[in-house]
């Protein structure tokens, strides 16, 4: 039978547990505003914490005793010390900032979730935050190309990224191609001081930042000196075939028709294709159709590929980004 659980601040309440409490532990508080911001609009936060861990939770007197197994006590007091770290420096705690401090002790405790990604960063898992997110991470590993189209900030590049370091890190894929189509957008490449490679590297920057956030920086320095992760531009994809492979064509919407076509067919045996983008902001000449406009109808029936569309409802950045993705639909 499920442990009851509850939270109590007045002793007068003597509501009766289905199982005897064996453990305890206390988080001591600063002052009630803290408190406040710990524990959430009407106990929220500590609601969540408390279903996540099965723990009976006391909040009283700047005390909170938490109660329950022991192993499931310490972790939720772990939580707990991290949520009130977020209080301390910033003087507020989101319900996202909760959300994602559990589930990373659930994934610390060995219980990943089926679409927790294992990337090289010790301690380190990517967990989709949302529904959307999460079919996006299922369609990765059901089919061998994959098209996600969505808005800004909705993770379409970050996650298919730790998808493919974690192949790389298990053994199914040999190396990691990363392209970016190099596309002035409000400015021209040869105005750009450097030579083509330092041109280019603006457009790439996003790439490696989200490789840095996943692997250290000897790690990164190691892989990219010997090729087992490669980014450069669209325009150097010509005339390659790539074998066990995990390739991503990022800002997709930049391509043209024939440069799709082209990417398409580098796909060599056992490797995978991710291709995102924003339909909404391509920056292609007037009159130019983008590649992943055109691709949609092409493609869309064909077995083994899958379209994922992520919306305003998976923007997972600040929350001002989704404000101002709404403003411009207007």
């Amino acid at each position: 039978m499920d442990q009851k659980v509850r939270i109590q601040k007045h002793p007068e309440n003597t509501e009766e547990f289905q199982e005897p409490l064996t453990y305890q532990n206390t988080l001591i508080l600063e002052n009630d505003a803290e408190a406040s911001i710990l524990y959430g609009s009407h106990d929220r936060h500590l609601r969540l914490v408390r279903d996540a861990f099965r723990v009976h939770l006391v909040a009283r007197h700047g005390l909170l005793k938490l109660e329950g197994e022991k192993e499931l006590v310490n972790t939720s007091k772990e939580v707990l010390n991290r949520l009130l770290e977020i209080v301390r420096t910033t003087g507020r705690l989101d319900l996202e900032d909760v959300e994602q401090a559990i589930m990373d002790a659930k994934c610390e405790a060995g219980e990943e979730s089926a679409h927790t990604i294992d990337v090289f960063q010790r301690g380190i898992f990517i967990k989709p935050k949302t529904d959307g997110q999460a079919k996006y991470i299922e369609a990765i590993k059901k089919n061998d190309l994959v098209f996600c189209i969505g808005p800004a900030g909705t993770g379409k590049t970050y996650l298919a990224v730790a998808m493919a370091l974690s192949f790389l890190k298990s053994g199914r894929i040999r190396r990691i191609v990363l392209a970016r189509p190099a596309v002035e957008a409000g400015e021209k490449l040869g105005y750009l001081p450097g030579d083509i490679k330092a041109k280019v590297n603006p457009y790439l920057r996003p790439l490696y930042d989200a490789i840095a956030d996943m692997m250290d920086v000897g790690h990164v320095r190691k892989y990219l000196e010997s090729d087992l992760i490669e980014i450069l531009p669209l325009a150097y994809m010509r005339g390659r075939t790539l074998n066990d492979a995990f390739i991503i064509l990022d800002e997709a919407q930049n391509c043209t028709v024939k440069q799709m076509k082209t990417f398409l067919t580098r796909l060599g045996v056992k490797s995978k294709v991710v291709v995102t983008g924003d339909i909404t902001q391509v920056d292609l000449s007037s009159g130019e159709m983008s590649g992943l406009i055109d691709v949609q109808e092409r493609l869309m029936n064909i077995n083994n590929i899958s379209f994922v569309y992520l919306t305003k409802a998976d923007i997972i950045r600040h929350k001002l980004v989704q404000d101002i993705v709404d403003a411009y639909e207007l």
